[in-house]
Parts: C-alpha cells; structure tokens; sequence
C-alpha cells in the first residue's frame, strides 16, 4: 500500500484548496436515524497523518490525556478548533498538530480531505489527509495528549476490522463504529471519519 494508495487518494480526496462549503457531510448519527444531528455546530479539522513506512504505511493517533476535559482517554486524530486566525482548515489541522504532539509542518504534505464530520458534541470536523515522511521527532503536550501509536493503513482499510457496535446513550440504543486495535480502542466519530473515508476511496 503505496504508490498506487497515493494515486487513489489524490484521485479521491478533495483537493485543499478547493474544500466547498457545500462538501458531503457525516455524522455520529449516520447509524441512528432519527436522532437529530446537534442544532448548531463548530468548525474544526484534524489531521490524519498517514506515514510513509518503508515496512507498510501507517496512520498516526493519539490517546487523549485523562486530564483534558474534551475526550478524555479517547483515541483521536490530532487537531481541534478552528481559530479566527486559521487561513484555512488545513491551517488548522497542521497547527493543532504541531501543538499536540511536535510533528512538524515540513515533515506533512497535505494531500487531501474527505466528507466533513459532525459530532454529537457541536462540532463540524474537516478531516485532512498528510502523507508524512519518516525522520520527525514528536514532543507531545502532556496537558492534551498521553500518548501516540501507529496502526497500519492495510487494518484501517479493511472493512472486515469495522465493527458496528452499540451502547445505550441517553436512554436510547446508539450504534456507533469501532476498530479496535491491539488493545487500542478506535471508535465514535474518529472510527467514523475512518468509515466514511473507506467508503471515500473504495465505494
């Protein structure tokens, strides 16, 4: 997974400099027809790293701090609000990265974005792909970030490791999407962006 993945994807994604207002957007809801989607929403954008490992491509995640008060101990994409000074989305999911965990822009080549994601917490999510040389050191924020791992593309991308689960929320049955990972638990909106990004490339 590769030279041909990279073709796919910059044949796939939308360009980053021609992300539309009016792009196709996802939600928490997907699976849950008849929950309403939340009644106003944030902009962000994370970054999906993906690492070009001689060994096999990898995507990067991070484990949320315990501490933090957004998603505590989850698995996510780095990134997070969009800022009054952000250019652009993609602005935002490098900035956010270098914050969270000290991946360096010079090291990401942003390539790409797929369908915008809605959360069942108020926020608009614009996933950006960067392809990531090997070389880069990170330094991660311990008030945001507890750790790092990396799991392989070829497991991301494989629809047999997307598992629909479901839990009670509110008072209702919730179905959402899961990946769990050697003893990583991927799930909620980053295992939805993961799904709607499958289905980007291969549907």
């Amino acid at each position: 997974m590769s030279a041909a993945f990279e073709r796919l994807l910059r044949t796939k994604l939308d360009a980053v400099d021609r992300i539309a207002d009016e792009a196709r957007t996802r939600s928490d809801n997907d699976l849950n027809p008849g929950w309403d989607n939340h009644p106003e929403v944030r902009p962000a954008a994370v970054l999906a790293p993906i690492i070009k490992r001689p060994s096999g491509w990898t995507m990067l995640f991070t484990e949320r701090a315990k501490e933090t008060p957004a998603h505590p101990g989850q698995i996510s994409f780095p990134g997070g609000r969009v800022h009054a000074s952000d250019a652009s989305a993609v602005e935002t999911a490098l900035r956010e990265t270098e914050e969270e965990v000290g991946l360096a822009r010079r090291f990401i080549e942003p390539i790409g974005a797929w369908d915008r994601y809605d959360t069942i917490t108020g926020y608009r999510v614009t996933p950006i792909v960067g392809l990531v040389e090997p070389g880069f050191d990170l330094t991660l924020d311990p008030r945001e970030v507890a750790s790092v791992f990396e799991a392989p593309l070829e497991f991301l991308m494989n629809p047999a490791n997307h598992e629909k689960r479901e839990a009670e929320f509110r008072g209702r049955q919730r179905f959402y999407w899961a990946m769990p990972y050697q003893g990583h638990f991927i799930w909620g909106a980053t295992a939805g962006m993961i799904r709607a990004l499958y289905e980007r490339l291969y549907e």
